[in-house]
C-alpha cells in the first residue's frame, strides 16, 4: 500500500500560553523545564498530525535559551515536521515570547526534536513521506537528513562505547 505524501503545512501547529507565577522561579523567570515541556508537546502534536499516529520522543538536539521569558509574557510556540524517515519524524519547534500589553515580541529559541510513530501494538510504524512546498522546506529537509545521519552515528558510537565499558 502506497502512503500519500503529506505537505509540511498539514503538520503545522501553534500553542500560545500566558506565563503564570506557577511557571516561574522566585526571580520571575519561567523555568526552562516548563518551556521544554511545551516544546515537546508542540513537536509531538505536529508529528501526530503528520502521521495520524501516537508518537514518542526519541531525541532533542539542543535547546539554547537566548532570552528569558517572564511571568505575564505570552509564549507562542510554532511547530511543524521538518524531516521524516521511515518511522521517525523531526519537528522544528520555534519559541517566541510577547509582552501582551506592549506588543513587543522576541525569539527565544528553536529546537529540533525527533519522534517515532507507534501503532496500536506499541511498535514503530511507517509514516507518510513529507512533501516540501517551497525551496526553504526542501533545503530544511536536506539538512534534516544530515542531522538524522549524525544522530544515528552518535547513537552507534554511544552504544559501542557503553557496550565496551560494561565489559570492563
Amino acid at each position: 500500500m502506497t502512503v500519500k505524501p503529506q505537505p509540511v503545512s498539514a503538520s503545522r501547529i501553534t500553542i500560545s500560553q500566558l506565563m503564570q507565577p506557577d511557571d516561574a522561579n522566585i526571580l520571575g523567570n519561567v523555568h526552562g523545564g516548563h518551556i521544554m515541556k511545551l516544546v515537546d508537546e508542540a513537536g509531538a502534536l505536529a508529528c501526530m498530525k503528520h502521521s495520524r499516529q501516537r508518537v514518542v520522543t526519541v531525541a532533542v538536539d539542543r535547546m539554547t535559551f537566548q532570552h528569558p521569558i517572564r511571568i505575564g509574557d505570552l509564549i507562542i510556540i510554532h511547530a511543524e515536521v521538518s524531516y521524516v524517515g521511515s518511522t521517525s519524524m523531526e519537528a522544528e519547534v520555534s519559541v517566541h515570547a510577547e509582552n501582551p500589553t506592549t506588543g513587543e515580541s522576541w525569539h527565544t529559541n528553536t529546537a529540533y526534536l525527533v519522534y517515532v510513530a507507534l501503532g496500536e501494538d506499541g511498535k514503530p510504524v511507517r509514516v507518510p513521506p513529507l512533501e516540501a512546498e517551497n525551496d526553504f522546506q526542501r533545503q530544511r529537509m536536506e539538512q534534516g537528513a544530515a542531522r538524522q545521519k549524525y544522530r544515528l552515528e552518535q547513537a552507534k558510537q554511544e552504544r559501542s562505547f557503553f557496550g565496551k565499558e560494561s565489559e570492563a
